[in-house]
Order: C-alpha cells, then sequence, then structure tokens
C-alpha cells in the first residue's frame, strides 16, 4: 500500500486517546480523523496518510451507511467507514481501500 504523506507544519494540537477524533489503526501505525483529513505522526510531524492507488475491497456483503454500525469517518468530499481494520469509501459500484 502506497501512501502520499503531506506534513502539517501547523498542526495545533496532539493526537492521543483523549483528543477527541476518531482514531484507527493503518498498518503500522495510528491514524487520526481531523477536520476532512485522516492524519498520522512520523518523525514527530503531522503527516496525511492517504492511500495513493486505487484498491477495490474484494469482497463486500452489505452497504455502508447511517445505521450500518461501523464508525464513519468525515474524509475529504465523502465518508469513509471503518469495517474490519480497513477505511471504505464508496466507488462506483463496489468499496475501495483508503
Amino acid at each position: 500500500m502506497t501512501t502520499a504523506q503531506q506534513t502539517h507544519s501547523d498542526h495545533g494540537h496532539e493526537h492521543g486517546d483523549a483528543c477527541g477524533h476518531v482514531s484507527f489503526q493503518h498498518g503500522d501505525h495510528v491514524d487520526y480523523a481531523h477536520d476532512g483529513h485522516v492524519h498520522r505522526q512520523q518523525e514527530g510531524q503531522w503527516r496525511e496518510c492517504e492511500v495513493s492507488q486505487h484498491t477495490p475491497v474484494e469482497s463486500h456483503g452489505h452497504q455502508h451507511g447511517h445505521g450500518c454500525e461501523h464508525t464513519s469517518v468525515p474524509h475529504g468530499d465523502h465518508v469513509d467507514y471503518l469495517h474490519d481494520g480497513q477505511r471504505h469509501a464508496a466507488h462506483e459500484d463496489h468499496y475501495d481501500q483508503h
């Protein structure tokens, strides 16, 4: 999985257990959803953690949406859903891993 990592030099607070933002495991690190972006700490800086490739979810047996019981994560102009350790986003007739 390739990720784009834009540094946020003006990130005004530290993320952590009590910061109030949705957090989730993403590979070998923890991401935090904040203001429509997904951030991770790396080398003492907060960076966006975005998948830069189109990766369809292989099998997905239900629709995500209000009431689906998965945590929703505002992300840019859409909403992702945390599902089985992945962040899913609707794309055409399937879901992508974000």
